[in-house]
């Protein structure tokens, strides 16, 4: 079992960054895969980014250029960089480990979700 915690969450307004935290238990962290999704109110939960262990990422189109992952193995967190934010950006963040793939069928853990506002 892997513990999934984030943190980081808050209420800013448009144009401000906040980074998001996810903090992992096991000793196995440089093996996983991991993901960023965000779920709006009345909304699917969609995928933000992934971060592969070979140091490799990838981003929805909405954030790219916007977001950034990146991880401390030391720490065993993955931190999600959000600049210049949108009121579009709204939403519950969630970390998770994926499985066989990142997409919303494939993940192995979740965290518990932080909640970002953006006001404009």
């Amino acid at each position: 079992q892997v513990h999934v915690a984030e943190s980081g969450g808050g209420l800013v307004q448009a144009g401000a960054s906040l980074r998001l935290s996810c903090a992992f238990s096991g000793r196995t962290f440089s093996f996983y895969d991991v993901a960023w999704f965000r779920q709006a109110p009345g909304k699917e939960r969609e995928f933000v980014g992934a971060g592969w262990n070979s140091g490799l990422t990838d981003y929805a189109d909405s954030v790219k250029g916007r977001f950034t992952i990146s991880r401390d193995h030391a720490k065993n967190t993955v931190y999600l960089q959000m600049n210049n934010l949108k009121p579009e950006d709204t939403a519950v963040y969630y970390c998770a480990v994926c499985g066989t793939g990142c997409s919303v069928e494939d993940i192995r853990y979740w965290g518990q979700g932080t909640q970002v506002t953006v006001s404009s």
